[in-house]
């Protein structure tokens, strides 16, 4: 038997077993998928029905049965309350493990599928105070409106009804109500506490394993802190009229019982959370956003004293929430003491820096990510975020970021590149003296956990102002890929960007097209168009002359940490269950070597240590699992310095012009815009600009996805704007 009749055989059977492994992977995450929907779908179930007499005797029942073990009252609740959460946090960690070949996600995306609208990418409300708003936002809008209405029926009936069996006096009856319905309140904050502190989690393996990035995800901890604010300010305020009318005002504020709820810590945590609540509306974060930004760190007084309020077993109902928020804040404390390198830095005439930083090469991030940035020449305090401005398969060992200036810290970081571009300069014929450098921190990158843009075969991406730098770094994306003959599916990508002023267009030369991909316009339709509101002519200065790269001196290597992000699933997946068991454990040696051998019964003092118990398995066991992490990490990239390819970071910005067509004294015209024959497909739009600009893109996809016949288009919005 020849070479020609085997190799049919042994193509099979390695077809058989990429076969069944598939089918394996498959099964697996079906199985976890539907595992974490039913304790999902229980635990939200438990929360809706918790007011009702049937659900509260069986927890009754259930708290009888249980507190008096190890952990007692505060381990029952925190069972039912806390750990379902922490499980599907478990579970999502091996998902991930699982899911994390890029080509098998390609694969499965790549089928052919009938276009269809879709809830997460099909705007229903536009204009409001919620801004743009997705079928499922509006779903979960109405469901938790409808949760707060059902409670307050539920517990305002309970209570009429033993007002009614009491015969009370109508001021007796008053003062009853009033402090029934403020307790009542009560727990339904400390319920809302528990989602509160999840979206906020940015690197959270919760947030990856439905795909929802931080940026989008802080729009529902903004919407989650009024409604949460509001309960507890109502909360607070009944307690306030009931005390008035008994005469018993500032006693009752004062009062900080040992076996009771702590009126005292109470008055201070909603004091903490009315400055944070009053700084985070937008006419004031806009104002001043420092002093939204400074006041919001009162967070830790506000959670510090709530539990000193209402005890360990209340406090362990949002226990969950609060606690991967602590392990995603220590975890980011540890990526961002290290200092990062600033390879170069180069200033537009347009006001527009380009930070190009030094990562490992084993960081994994998407073109569409973004990166919380400190530069410790302009404040020591300071983070933002900003786009990444690169594709990641653009460098193995840099990635960088375009940032426009258009506020103080901004227009400091400008002064600070030329200042320093102009010093080191003068010294390139002295290299023994020291060379002036910027100095960075840096947190990330967050992102999709998929890269999405890669989904459609048609995009359509609409840039305002410094909008275009995620837009360059998904075309530079798309060309790597093609020219590497890597997973892509986009074919068609229409690019729409509205600047001011012409000045602005030099930003088009960070991506040097012909160079990525040569003959790109073979493989690729790419048509660009630029709309340049404020000038009605073309100007002189239009082609934007860029002032030269200039290396900024580094006295060693510094790359930044990969400990946050769309990191190691593995090494995170150990973080957490090491950092869980470890306060499991603490707990229960604080419980039974401390609070039980000693007695201790002061609710608020139990609170405490509760916390402490909390805080400090992150920081011991956490901290243990970070270090072996970090030194992993560092082990792998040394490894990677051998046959490490030379990387050019200054590019000759060079931009291929041909299909860019730019409109002088007028702006997109989205109707006819989306009326182009995209013919029966899936269309990606991507907005990244002024909620203004978002507003007009969704609200023109709306219109045209309602109207759409058979064989129409349909339109998936997708907004990569960061509103913080």
């Amino acid at each position: 038997m020849d070479r020609d009749q085997i190799e049919p055989l042994l193509t099979t059977y390695s077809g058989v077993k990429k076969y069944n492994k598939s089918l394996l992977v498959t099964s697996v995450k079906w199985v976890l998928k539907i595992v974490m929907w039913a304790i999902f779908i229980s635990w939200l179930c438990f929360i809706f029905f918790y007011p009702t007499k049937f659900v509260n005797g069986y927890v009754e029942k259930w708290n009888h049965a249980t507190s008096g073990y190890l952990y007692g009252l505060a381990g029952s609740i925190f069972m039912l309350s806390s750990t379902p959460i922490l499980l599907i946090a478990v579970l999502a960690i091996a998902y991930l493990i699982i899911s994390s070949g890029e080509e098998e996600e390609f694969e499965q995306h790549h089928k052919k599928k009938n276009p269809r609208i879709r809830l997460w990418t099909f705007p229903v409300l536009v204009d409001g105070p919620f801004g743009v708003v997705s079928a499922a936002e509006f779903i979960g809008i109405v469901l938790f409106i409808v949760y707060i209405v059902w409670v307050l029926y539920v517990y305002t009936s309970q209570n009429l009804s033993v007002v009614f069996a009491l015969h009370l006096s109508l001021k007796d009856a008053s003062i009853w109500m009033l402090e029934e319905t403020g307790l009542q309140l009560g727990f339904i904050g400390i319920f809302l506490l528990g989602f509160l502190f999840l979206p906020i989690a940015r690197g959270s393996v919760l947030l990856r394993l439905i795909d929802i990035p931080f940026e989008h995800a802080t729009r529902y901890h903004v919407w989650l802190g009024h409604l949460t604010m509001l309960v507890f300010t109502v909360h607070g305020l009944v307690f306030v009229i009931a005390w008035l009318m008994r005469g018993d005002l500032l006693n009752k504020i004062l009062e900080w019982e040992d076996v009771g709820f702590s009126n005292l810590a109470g008055a201070i945590a909603l004091l903490a959370g009315l400055c944070m609540w009053v700084t985070a509306f937008p006419g004031v974060r806009t104002w001043n956003f420092e002093l939204f930004y400074y006041t919001h760190q009162l967070y830790v007084v506000f959670i510090v004293f709530l539990a000193l309020h209402v005890s360990d077993f209340v406090v362990s109902k949002a226990a969950a929430g609060i606690f991967l928020y602590m392990l995603d804040r220590f975890l980011r404390f540890c990526q961002s003491r290290r200092t990062v390198d600033v390879i170069s830095a180069k200033s537009y005439p347009c006001g527009t820096v380009q930070l190009v930083l030094s990562k490992p090469g084993i960081l994994r991030y998407n073109a569409l990510s973004f990166v919380f940035l400190q530069i410790r020449e302009v404040s020591w305090l300071q983070w933002h975020p900003f786009s990444v401005a690169s594709s990641p398969l653009e460098g193995k060992h840099h990635l960088s970021v375009l940032i426009k200036s258009i506020g103080e810290w901004t227009e400091n970081l400008k002064k600070n590149v030329v200042d320093i571009s102009e010093a080191v300069a003068e010294l390139q014929d002295q290299p023994s003296q020291p060379h002036p450098k910027i100095t960075a921190s840096v947190e990330g990158p967050y992102g999709h956990e998929v890269p999405y843009h890669l989904m459609y075969e048609n995009l359509i991406l609409v840039a305002g102002g410094i909008g275009i730098s995620a837009f360059v770094a998904i075309l530079s994306d798309v060309l790597h890929r093609v020219n590497k003959g890597r997973p892509c599916l986009p074919k068609k990508i229409l690019v729409i960007w509205a600047v001011k002023r012409s000045d602005e267009l030099c930003l088009l030369s960070t991506a040097d097209m012909e160079s990525i991909c040569p003959d790109f316009s073979e493989k690729l339709n790419l048509e660009i168009h630029i709309y340049v509101t404020r000038e009605t002519d073309r100007q002189l200065e239009e082609e934007g002359v860029v002032s030269p790269c200039k290396l900024i001196s580094s006295e060693k290597d510094g790359k930044m940490s990969v400990l946050v992000g769309t990191g190691d699933c593995i090494w995170y997946g150990v973080y957490v269950i090491v950092s869980t068991v470890g306060f499991l454990i603490t707990l229960g040696l604080v419980d039974v070597y401390y609070v039980n051998k000693y007695g201790i019964e002061a609710w608020w003092y139990k609170g405490l240590i509760f916390l402490v118990c909390m805080a400090a398995s992150v920081i011991i066991f956490g901290g243990c699992v970070v270090g072996l992490w970090e030194r992993n990490s560092l082990g792998m990239e040394e490894n990677n310095k051998h046959g490490r390819e030379d990387e050019n970071v200054v590019r000759n910005n060079v931009f291929v012009k041909n299909d860019i067509i730019t409109h002088y004294g007028s702006r997109p015209q989205f109707k006819e815009i989306f009326s182009r024959p995209w013919g029966h497909v899936d269309v990606g739009v991507i907005v990244c600009g002024p909620p203004g600009l978002e507003g007009s893109v969704a609200k023109e996809i709306r219109s045209q996805n309602l109207s759409r016949e058979a064989n129409d288009p349909v339109f998936h919005f997708h907004s990569h704007s960061f509103d913080l």
